[in-house]
């Protein structure tokens, strides 16, 4: 299974916003150079990352973004089921598969990725960022 690159700027900006000092706002424009990510691309993902509470975002002078929430209480299997359009490791109906009705290989692999779930459900954006201050320098991010 491969996540979309939705996933992955997704948590990208989650593990940016956990290393930042706590009174410190960070902007789209910050994490897309650091990241070397289109900025566009990371203003739909911010956006979302609001809607689901994950990221705080604030307007004006002063503003900026920052977590919504303690790194060690945002889940990662949370985040992927969030930000994943879908789940589903096959499509057995485009094109249409002559053997559907009696092939396992969905079965085995829909389990495949239940497993893959419950391995990111034992971890936290927090177990991502333990090594803050190595991932502080190689972000450019001032303590």
């Amino acid at each position: 299974m491969q996540l979309t690159r939705y996933t992955d700027y997704s948590l990208r900006v989650l593990i940016f916003l956990a290393i930042q000092p706590p009174e410190r706002r960070s902007t789209i424009n910050e994490i897309a150079d650091r990241f070397e990510i289109s900025r566009n691309h990371l203003v739909k993902i911010v956006h979302r990352l609001g809607q689901l509470g994950y990221v705080t975002t604030m307007r004006g002078k002063g503003g900026g973004l920052h977590l919504g929430a303690s790194p060690e209480a945002i889940n990662l299997g949370a985040v992927v089921r969030d930000t994943e359009a879908t789940l589903d490791v096959i499509n057995c109906a485009e094109p249409a598969c002559p053997v559907a009705p009696a092939c396992r290989l969905k079965g085995v692999l829909n389990e495949a990725r239940d497993a893959f779930l419950t391995v990111l459900d034992r971890y936290t954006l927090a177990d991502l960022v333990a090594n803050r201050s190595q991932l502080a320098a190689m972000l450019r991010v001032d303590s």
